[in-house]
């Protein structure tokens, strides 16, 4: 693996940045020990300057990173990490360390949960699991994946009727848009449109 110049410290800082979405996610301290375990592992490790140990992101949560690319940059002592993210990487339940906080971890940034199902989905993608309903929408290609987005589509139209003229509750449009979205992000995957893509082009609508 790449070695960065180490300061008097040995250690290095490493931007850490979503593969599939480009979103930064977090900044960590590498030393020649977590890059050597990252090597081994594939997931991404950490110096703790604070605990002055090792440690492996994730190890208590789950949300681990697995290592796509590194490189150095220009001066040669910092890296940037390109990684496929099990989940939020905040402590705080946000997608990135970066995003937003307004002092309650309990209220999870809506886009955040996008990103971490667009890295699932994406994983599906790539790496085709035997049995994962996704893998199977992948490989029904366009027409299957297109089918599904129709279906729930109207599905979220019925429960709105359903709740405008009394007879359903507004939680039925809440779960039949969580299958919309799901399915319409299984689409974007299915045919190489990149979410960050339509998230650009939402701000750049927003202007």
């Amino acid at each position: 693996m790449i070695q960065p110049e180490f300061d008097e410290r040995g250690l290095a800082p490493a931007i850490v940045q979503d593969a599939t979405t480009g979103r930064v996610l977090m900044l960590g301290y590498v030393n020649a020990t977590s890059l050597s375990a990252t090597e081994t592992t594939g997931l991404l490790h950490f110096w703790s300057r604070s605990r002055d140990a090792l440690w492996k992101k994730g190890e208590t949560s789950g949300n681990t990173l697995r290592v796509v690319d590194v490189s150095l940059d220009c001066d040669g002592d910092a890296l940037l990490v390109l990684v496929d993210p099990a989940g939020p990487v905040c402590h705080l339940g946000t997608t990135s360390c970066f995003d937003p906080h307004d002092g309650s971890p309990e209220q999870p940034a809506v886009f955040g949960t996008l990103d971490a199902l667009w890295s699932t989905i994406i994983a599906r993608r790539r790496e085709r699991p035997a049995g994962s309903y996704t893998t199977s929408l992948l490989e029904g290609g366009v027409d299957a994946c297109g089918r599904k987005v129709t279906e729930e589509a109207t599905e979220v139209l019925m429960a709105a009727k359903d709740h405008d003229a009394g007879s359903g509750p507004a939680d039925r449009i809440v779960e039949e848009s969580a299958d919309l979205l799901y399915h319409l992000l299984v689409l974007l995957a299915e045919r190489g449109v990149d979410l960050a893509d339509v998230e650009r082009e939402l701000e750049r609508r927003a202007g």
